[in-house]
C-alpha cells in the first residue's frame, strides 16, 4: 500500500473520533524506521484508547500490518506502529511534555524556530511557586548553506 494512501487512511481515522492538532510529519531524511509520523491529541484517556483503536482497526481493514500497540494500559500515550507509518496519540499535557515535533523536525526548521522565539525576561517559578531570577542572553546566530545544500550555523 502506498504510504500517501496510508496516512489519509491513518488521518481519517484520528478525524472520524474527533482527534485535535493532527500532524503529519515526514520522517525519511531523519531514521530508517519509518517513513512517516501522525502525532494527535486527546482530552481523556477513553478518548486516547478510542483514537488508537480506531486507527488500528482502519488500517488494518485497509491491509496494513500492524507491528503492534504500545501505552494501552495507561492511555496517556498510544503507539500505534504500522511499519512505515507510526501514529502517537497523546493527551495535551504528555504531548507538550515530548514535544515530538520538535524533536522529529528538520534541524534547520528547529533553529529558525528557536531563533525567532523572544528571549525570556523577568522572574520564573519552580513549580512550587518559589521565584526564581531569570537572566536573559542575547546569541546571534548566522545560517548559511553549503553548495551541498546542508545548511551550517556559525
Amino acid at each position: 500500500m502506498r504510504l500517501n494512501k496510508m496516512q489519509k487512511i491513518a488521518v481519517a481515522a484520528l478525524e472520524e473520533v474527533k482527534a485535535q492538532d493532527i500532524q503529519v510529519l515526514d520522517v525519511r531524511k531523519m531514521t530508517s524506521m519509518c517513513d512517516s509520523m501522525i502525532i494527535a491529541s486527546a482530552q481523556s484517556t477513553r478518548q486516547v484508547k478510542a483514537l488508537a483503536d480506531n486507527v488500528r482497526d482502519r488500517m488494518k481493514a485497509a491491509g496494513a500490518q500492524i507491528i503492534g500497540v504500545e501505552g494501552e494500559q495507561a492511555s496517556e500515550w498510544v503507539l500505534v506502529d504500522c511499519g512505515d507509518i507510526i501514529v502517537h496519540v497523546m493527551q495535551p499535557a504528555v504531548r507538550a511534555h515530548y514535544k515530538l515535533e520538535e524533536l522529529w523536525t528538520a534541524p534547520l526548521k528547529r533553529r529558525a524556530t528557536l531563533a525567532a522565539a523572544p528571549p525570556a525576561t523577568g522572574a520564573a517559578t519552580t513549580g512550587k511557586g518559589d521565584a526564581v531570577a531569570a537572566t536573559t542572553t542575547t546569541t546571534t546566530t548566522t545560517t548559511t548553506t553549503t553548495g551541498e545544500g546542508d545548511a551550517v550555523a556559525v
